[in-house]
């Protein structure tokens, strides 16, 4: 059964379709692996055991009875970011400005979710508020990366991508505002999903800057994620079909490339060969809207989110980690002319991307410049956590500047991801190419 913990929430799912895994063994296992596992406390901010239970009894009868919800995932158990409400259930958001904040309802994706047969595992450490891309909290816990407990997992979805890595979770839901699923996927090996803006409801999930908030999952492959995002409520995609060899790809020559680690710059240089030498066509550009929109994600990001959590930081601000609570209140510099010019300048700069970029199936970057730092070296020097902050997110937030949908495939490095952009909604194109590429990687 230890096996179990190993596979894909869709392998599990044909398992349990099959008569092969009951879905109260398998949660069962899950909730043992969890209780056993040193690194559980720092993973899961809460556990709902009762809850995991009774939907997976349910889940055995509906696969007894040949009446499953959902063909991939009914019986499935997965976690959830500490950032979607849950009825009954704190939600708190990795902050203890919101400690003892219990919800009357689900989010809006976890009803879905729930209602497609979805078990609910638990709340998932992570970032206060959501503001960081590290994954360092030392105000409620900070979850271990896979490869060294003593680094960080990338941020703020990080007990989301631990819960999986560690074998703790089939998947997990995060959130990505500039890159907050990305960058714990890519950190921790994993393929993770950006959705487009407005893609999924963000009812019920607590905001950090709901013009830029998307909700995302983080699994062990791109089945996954398209299964997972239909049960959230996006469409339902097919992933396979796509053959590499008709695929064009385009490598951002942009700031994305600039001052990367030497081991991330051999991880993208070799997969993008890979696919080459697979028959896609590969092609370098540059793009001048990115590197124009890059200087606006300070007002834009910032403004927003401290405008919505101001009040609440202010009335205790000792409650919060101070890096995090200062990157806040660097938000009250900045004027409301700033903000619009600065949105519709944005607006513009979109469509410019958009024109350039229409020809490709594709658009290529590292996911990250840099790798996991020491947990202990981001807390002896407030500098190096700034400098590594804004460098861990800095790939990322293209994708949320632009309004795009993004994906981020492990390449077979540890903590080097590669990153795909597709178009505003172009999930259903999207993640068929990322299949496409998880294939010829994999292949390797």
């Amino acid at each position: 059964m230890d096996d179990w913990l190993k596979m894909s929430a869709c392998d599990l799912g044909r398992g349990i379709a099959a008569g092969r895994i009951n879905p109260r063994d398998l949660t069962e296992v899950y909730l043992d692996a969890i209780a056993r596992s040193p690194y559980g406390p720092r993973i899961y901010a809460r556990l709902t055991p009762d809850r995991a239970r009774a939907e997976a009894d349910a889940a055995a009868e509906r696969a007894a009875s040949n009446t499953r919800w959902s063909e991939r995932l009914d019986g499935v158990p997965i976690s959830w970011k500490d950032l979607f409400n849950s009825a009954g259930t704190a939600t708190e958001a990795g902050s203890r400005l919101l400690a003892g904040r219990v919800p009357d309802a689900d989010a809006a994706v976890l009803s879905r979710a729930t209602q497609s047969g979805t078990v609910c595992l638990g709340k998932t450490h992570m970032t206060e508020l959501a503001f960081s891309g590290l994954g360092l909290n030392p105000m409620t816990a900070t979850p271990p990366n896979r490869h060294d407990p003593d680094r960080v997992a990338g941020g703020s979805s990080s007990g989301a991508a631990a819960s999986v890595a560690y074998g703790l979770a089939a998947a997990g839901i995060g959130s990505d505002t500039g890159g907050s699923v990305r960058v714990p996927a890519a950190w921790s090996d994993l393929v993770g999903l950006k959705t487009t803006h407005r893609m999924l409801s963000t009812q019920g999930v607590v905001p950090l800057c709901e013009q830029f908030d998307t909700v995302g999952p983080l699994a062990r492959s791109v089945e996954d994620c398209a299964a997972l995002l239909h049960v959230m409520g996006g469409p339902e995609i097919e992933v396979e079909g796509r053959e590499i060899s008709t695929l064009r790809f385009a490598i951002l020559d942009s700031v994305a490339m600039e001052g990367c680690d030497p081991q991330i710059i051999a991880a993208f240089d070799h997969a993008v060969d890979c696919l080459a030498k697979a028959g896609a066509s590969i092609t370098r550009i540059t793009i001048p809207a990115v590197e124009q929109a890059m200087p606006l994600s300070a007002c834009l990001f910032a403004s927003e989110a401290y405008a919505i959590w101001h009040e609440a930081i202010e009335a205790n601000p000792d409650a919060m980690f101070p890096l995090v609570r200062e990157r806040f209140r660097a938000g009250a510099q900045f004027s409301a002319v700033q903000y619009i010019e600065q949105w519709r300048e944005l607006r513009a700069l979109r469509q410019s991307y958009l024109a350039a970029t229409q020809d490709f199936d594709a658009v290529l970057i590292p996911t990250t410049p840099n790798l996991p730092p020491l947990i202990d070296d981001l807390l002896a020097d407030d500098d190096y956590f700034a400098q590594q902050n804004l460098l861990a997110l800095r790939n990322t937030r293209i994708g949320n500047l632009m309004g795009l949908c993004a994906l981020t495939l492990p390449t077979g490095t540890p903590s080097a991801g590669l990153s795909l952009m597709g178009a505003p909604f172009g999930e259903p194109k999207l993640l068929p190419v990322g299949r496409a590429v998880e294939k010829t990687l994999n292949q390797r």
